[in-house]
């Protein structure tokens, strides 16, 4: 029973990738401004951390640029990709701020 557990996983329907795809560009959509603000507040010593995040920003932007091939597995493979480059922009952001905004630490 767990082997078949396991092995089965669940597939959102098309109505929920494009639904999760708009949620993770909307969110980017607020995150990318927010680093890009951090970025050039951050002391200009520290050129490396505002390169990074920049980059980040300007990767996440191409990504945004191309829409995903027909199919399922694209569309899947396509809000992957967006929700890693949120992952990092938002790690990016913490880095740069030095806090946890939700928590102010």
């Amino acid at each position: 029973m767990l082997t078949t557990t396991l092995t089965k996983r669940w597939v959102p329907s098309v109505e929920e990738l494009q639904t999760l795809t708009l949620m993770l560009k909307g969110h980017l959509a607020l995150v990318i401004p927010e680093v890009g603000r951090a970025a050039s507040a951050r002391r200009r010593d520290d050129t490396l951390t505002r390169a990074d995040a920049r980059m980040a920003i300007s990767e996440t932007c191409r990504k945004l640029r191309i829409e995903p091939s027909a199919g399922l597995s694209a569309h899947l493979a396509y809000a992957r990709r967006l929700s890693r480059s949120l992952n990092a922009l938002c790690d990016h952001y913490e880095k740069l701020c030095g806090t946890h905004p939700e928590s102010g630490r």
